[in-house]
């Protein structure tokens, strides 16, 4: 929502100016067209030869949600630590063996089912059931697992990077293409000296909204928008973190209800839960 009220802003603020201080958008209108295809086409398409298949789907893909609001809210870190706590606590209980059918079939547990803004996202399941269940094998010590979660998280940190990087080269493209765009346009307009100096001065005004255009894209949509992906990136693997975290603690002996404050720590302190809140929705679950 903020994205999109930003890009108004912007546009508003820059075609608003233009058209206070006298600006004819008439002539910018008249050459959007052919100006968009130019710079656009040549930014798509070096964009295409730039990635690979994969990175061009997940960029794809990312656009998209970073025109929504977070998913990393209170609410939902709450419900996290509040399953991870649960899931803590039975296994304190009952043994680890007892949360086995929970690990191996998380579409199926009742706990996984109490929390389904967790249980719905299934990267953030997977982790979670992957290293419960190498604690429940009792094969790998908290050494080991700690540094298995590192890595992963830097592999997925590493893969959701790749969007931004993408979109961050499209921006550094863009003025560029908005100066070829300007520079065939000046061509355009020297083959036409014979014109009438009005119709010359239309043309020239034409090739120069090449160069507005690729400057305009590049430093008020592209590189705004690798910027908030990338923001979103960090979120994710923050609440990898969270998870990783919780569950060190855990098998280092604490119980769950200091375990899931080790997890709470780890948290941005604009999304974190007041130890309070958080114990009043997990006793709220129980």
């Amino acid at each position: 929502m903020f994205v999109i009220i930003g890009y108004i802003l912007a546009l508003g603020c820059v075609f608003g100016g233009f058209m206070i201080a006298g600006g004819n958008m008439g002539v910018i209108l008249a050459a959007l067209p052919v100006e968009m295809l130019i710079i656009g086409g040549g930014a798509f398409g070096a964009f295409v030869v730039n990635n690979q298949p994969k990175v061009l789907k997940a960029t794809l893909k990312a656009i998209p949600t970073a025109l929504k609001s977070s998913k990393y809210t209170k609410a939902r870190y709450m419900e996290l630590l509040a399953l991870l706590y649960d899931l803590l606590q039975k296994a304190r209980k009952e043994g680890l063996m007892a949360i086995e059918q929970d690990v191996e079939n998380p579409e199926q547990s009742a706990i996984f089912q109490k929390y389904p803004t967790i249980a719905a996202d299934h990267h953030v399941v997977e982790f979670i059931t992957d290293y419960l269940r190498m604690m429940v094998s009792g094969n790998l010590n908290a050494h080991e697992i700690e540094s298995l979660m590192d890595s992963e998280i830097e592999t997925h940190h590493h893969e959701a990077h790749a969007p931004v990087a993408a979109l961050t080269r499209v921006a550094g493209g863009l003025p560029a293409f908005g100066i070829v765009a300007a520079v065939l346009g000046v061509i355009k307009t020297m083959g036409s000296v014979g014109q009438p100096p009005a119709v010359l001065g239309a043309m020239i005004g034409s090739a120069l909204v090449g160069t507005f255009l690729g400057i305009f894209l590049a430093y008020a949509i592209a590189e705004p928008l690798a910027g908030v992906i990338d923001q979103k990136m960090e979120e994710g693997s923050k609440e990898l973190q969270c998870v990783k975290t919780t569950l060190l603690a855990s098998m280092q002996g604490y119980a769950p209800a200091t375990a899931i404050e080790f997890g709470r720590k780890v948290l941005n302190s604009t999304e974190r839960p007041t130890f309070t809140e958080l114990e009043g929705h997990v006793k709220g679950k129980k």
